[in-house]
């Protein structure tokens, strides 16, 4: 019997990247990170079962390689919203925070993974903690740089960028779930706005609101 095509033409660098995109599309049917098998991953591909092994010890190791490409995914959304307005650290805040939840209406496959099956704090994967460091610094930057102009309350830059990731946090994940009863892309962007400007107007200092 002939071997499947997919089993001889992969390279090596082109099998690890093909086996986290075929991950990604079977957590995409399933809505479920959990449950993922390097198994399952190979068959999808069309290799050996024993393939998958050569780029990752086991599950979560690939689900970490998830993890990290989806926070330089975030990283370069996060970027984009506060070059929207690059003398501006109060809508370089709410461009971040709306890059935020745009990139996990695109990627929720990603975001899953970033957020639910696996722990970023995990010190085998070194990293993974650096995407996710370098994400998350993107709003506590905009947030110093507004206290610095008197734009933004005073206090710990890093508190405060939890208060405004645990905001659009939320509500990406009411969105992505389908918790919310707006489906329409009009709705859903009036909706954003309104979140985001609601976290500028509570993280600016007194003489911005």
């Amino acid at each position: 019997m002939s071997q499947s095509p997919h089993k001889t033409s992969y390279h090596h660098g082109d099998l690890r990247q093909t086996l986290i995109d075929a991950a990604l599309g079977l957590i995409a049917d399933k809505r479920d990170a959990s449950t993922l098998s390097l198994r399952e991953v190979a068959r999808r591909v069309g290799v050996s079962h024993a393939a998958p092994y050569r780029h990752f010890a086991d599950k979560d190791s690939l689900l970490a390689a998830v993890a990290e490409e989806g926070f330089h995914i975030l990283n370069g959304y996060l970027q984009g919203g506060c070059q929207k307005a690059p003398a501006d650290p109060l809508r370089q805040l709410q461009g971040s925070g709306t890059a935020y939840i745009q990139f996990a209406i695109a990627h929720p496959s990603h975001y899953r993974v970033m957020f639910g099956a696996l722990q970023v704090n995990n010190t085998a994967v070194p990293s993974l903690n650096t995407a996710a460091q370098e994400a998350f610094a993107v709003m506590e930057k905009a947030i110093a740089s507004g206290q610095t102009l008197d734009k933004i309350k005073a206090g710990e830059p890093r508190q405060l960028a939890w208060v405004a990731w645990s905001l659009v946090h939320g509500l990406a994940l009411l969105l992505i779930d389908h918790q919310l009863p707006i489906t329409a892309e009009p709705a859903i962007a009036d909706l954003i706005e309104v979140a985001t400007q609601s976290l500028i107007y509570g993280i600016g200092s007194a003489g911005e609101q």
